[in-house]
């Protein structure tokens, strides 16, 4: 069993997003995958229940009460985890130790550069990243196609010395297929393979 945290101390960079469609992609591809969230809104369970009969069957997990965490997984090949939206020290280390990789979603935006900036040095000083057992990936995510995100996501780059694995474009898509308890992987339509291809070196990076 493969464990992923989708984890960011600021709000509103889209970690729900990101850990719904990785879901729905790692289902797509045939793997059992359990969805479990552990933020309070509990937004990816409410997701979880608008997904129709007939898409890629993702589990749904609340590891959101006392005890919970890392409850419900046996037999999945993946578990997504949904990280609380305000993450402490404490509460990262609890859900990294679970973890084989955290993705961390960032906006192309100063505020949220400098906020990731800071929880990624938060983070390394836990034992399971430091020790090179987790690993983390950047995922630049809601990127604009034109104006200034690409010169901001790279001199975000160049102060942390990472480049995020994969920039993932604002579309009115994902919040549309979200109401149905869908994601771009549940829609084999070809207007939707260039977003389904932009996730590619994430799940390469997490597959491998």
């Amino acid at each position: 069993m493969k464990t992923v945290l989708i984890a960011n101390r600021k709000g509103g960079c889209g970690k729900t997003t990101i850990a719904v469609t990785l879901a729905a992609a790692l289902a797509d591809g045939g793997w059992q995958v359990a969805l479990a969230d552990a933020d309070p809104q509990k937004s990816a369970l409410r997701w979880l229940r608008r997904r129709p009969a007939g898409a890629a069957p993702i589990r749904a997990l609340d590891w959101t009460g006392a005890g919970a965490l890392g409850s419900g997984t046996k037999g999945a090949d993946w578990v997504i985890v949904d990280a609380p939206g305000s993450i402490y020290e404490d509460d990262a280390a609890a859900l990294v130790a679970e973890a084989r990789a955290v993705v961390v979603p960032v906006l192309p935006s100063f505020f949220d550069a400098d906020a990731t900036r800071r929880f990624l040095k938060e983070i390394a000083g836990i034992k399971r990243i430091r020790k090179g057992k987790a690993g983390v990936e950047l995922v630049a995510n809601r990127v604009r196609p034109r104006g200034r995100d690409a010169a901001r996501l790279a001199a975000f780059a160049g102060q942390i010395g990472q480049a995020p694995v994969a920039e993932i474009s604002e579309r009115v898509a994902y919040g549309d297929l979200a109401e149905l308890g869908l994601t771009v992987f549940d829609r084999p339509q070809r207007v939707y393979a260039p977003m389904r291809a932009q996730w590619t070196p994430l799940l390469g990076a997490l597959t491998s």
